[in-house]
């Protein structure tokens, strides 16, 4: 076995006819390097796993190309690989591990079509379908899986987050989820999720109710526009203008679209639970919408007479409720959405930037406020944590309106005047 002091020098002197020759360094044990025959020379560090001894088989891993690394650095890194195996560590096997690492975008797929599929709602998996591809992927889809840091999140989260604070928030759930199902995989260690400590953006929660009025202009609309229909205005400044018709500048949305949007606020459900709505879930005999599948999972939605008279009156075209707006076979499909109907409809009620989740925040809002308690109305909207409904605490006003009044009574008795009760107002 060739030994020699392996210097610059040493190297250098290393002749075409020697090749291939394999020579050790005189004073680091495992440290050499290999002459190939075409004159390519490289160097290596050998080292036996656990104890050692002529037991162990030994293993060679090439540190680098001479050139590229000097015999300093060549020997530094010997020396911190040694060092590493007398820590029971195995340099090979991380570097076969590391070459074998997918990237952020590769397992991101992966992710997806293994885990996030099987587990998650369709509209869910949309969606952490564009935080991943779309968001994080252009950023980091690039980088091993192993060695993305907090940093490297951190930067993605502020990046996203000058424009769209919640859409960074949940680009950043969605890396947490990706980890934790890479860690389940062996692929980091369990613990390993540069997403896990990122402090979010503050979300503004935007609870909008309508009022009486509202809920009067709200009717009105949906009515016209299932009927006669809403006049459109034509801008005339527009070039197109004038190819506009002169008759029939109304939008009609038709029975279903109206029938929608009724009970979306007097059942309190969720949209994709009124468009995915079939007629064998629909139980009017004992009034109850018994859906096998929603954001929560299984769900009975207890109907009351005005949801129940909307259902009774609603044509049956298809297996849907609120049937397509597509023909023949395709009516099969459930309604993609109700943007269209509910623009024109608000913007006929006056209720600009109204959005259509309002409605069920204004079904809650009408039993808080009149003091049927928050876990009634969490089990009439299907919520799975008590959290979810409180966000309604401060309309259920009924106890401390009971309580004011006998704060005030007592008030008034004890300054001589007589308790005014709310029907003399």
């Amino acid at each position: 076995m060739p030994v020699a002091r392996l210097t610059k020098r040493t190297i250098d002197a290393i002749s075409a006819d020697a090749c291939p020759l394999t020579l050790y360094d005189t004073d680091l044990k495992g440290f050499g390097v290999r002459a190939a025959k075409r004159g390519t020379k490289s160097w290596f560090v050998e080292y036996r796993l656990g104890a050692g001894g002529r037991g162990v088989a030994k293993r060679r891993l090439v540190l680098g190309c001479v050139g590229k690394l000097t015999p300093d650095q060549a020997r530094a890194a010997a020396k911190e690989i040694l060092a590493a195996v007398a820590l029971g560590d195995d340099p090979g096997a991380s570097r076969s591990r590391s070459r074998k690492m997918p990237t952020v975008r590769e397992f991101a797929e992966r992710y997806l079509a293994e885990e996030a599929i099987a587990k998650l709602k369709p509209r869910t998996v949309v969606n952490y379908r564009n935080y991943l591809c779309n968001h994080a992927a252009p950023q980091i889809g690039g980088v091993k899986l192993d060695i993305v840091t907090e940093g490297d999140i951190v930067k993605l989260h502020q990046l996203i987050g000058r424009t769209k604070p919640i859409t960074a928030n949940r680009v950043v759930e969605c890396i947490g989820s990706v980890y934790c199902y890479a860690a389940a995989c062996g692929l980091v260690k369990r613990g390993h999720n540069p997403a896990g400590h990122i402090e979010a953006f503050r979300e503004e929660r935007r609870e909008r109710f309508l009022t009486t009025d509202e809920l009067g202009n709200l009717g009105d609309a949906i009515r016209e526009a299932e009927t006669a229909g809403i006049p459109w205005q034509i801008d005339d400044a527009k070039p197109t203008a004038k190819h506009v018709p002169k008759q029939n500048r109304v939008t009609n949305i038709g029975p279903h679209a109206g029938a929608a949007l009724r009970l979306l606020i007097l059942t309190g459900a969720r949209l994709r639970e009124i468009l995915g709505l079939k007629w064998d879930y629909v139980d009017l005999e004992r009034g109850l919408l018994l859906l096998p599948d929603s954001k929560t999972g299984r769900k009975t939605i207890v109907l009351n007479a005005p949801a129940m008279k909307v259902l009774a009156d609603l044509p049956r075209l298809g297996v849907y409720v609120i049937a397509s707006q597509s023909s023949g076979a395709e009516k099969e499909t459930p309604r993609a959405d109700l943007n269209r109907p509910w623009r024109i409809v608000a913007e006929r009620a006056g209720l600009a930037g109204v959005r259509l989740h309002d409605l069920r925040h204004t079904h809650a809002s009408i039993g808080a406020g009149a003091g049927l308690g928050l876990p009634i109305i969490g089990k009439l909207l299907g919520h799975l944590q008590a959290t979810t409904t409180a966000r309604y605490a401060h309309l259920d006003a009924d106890p401390l309106r009971r309580a004011s009044e006998q704060i005030g009574s007592k008030l008034a008795a004890a300054m001589g005047k007589r308790a005014i009760t709310r029907s003399e107002l």
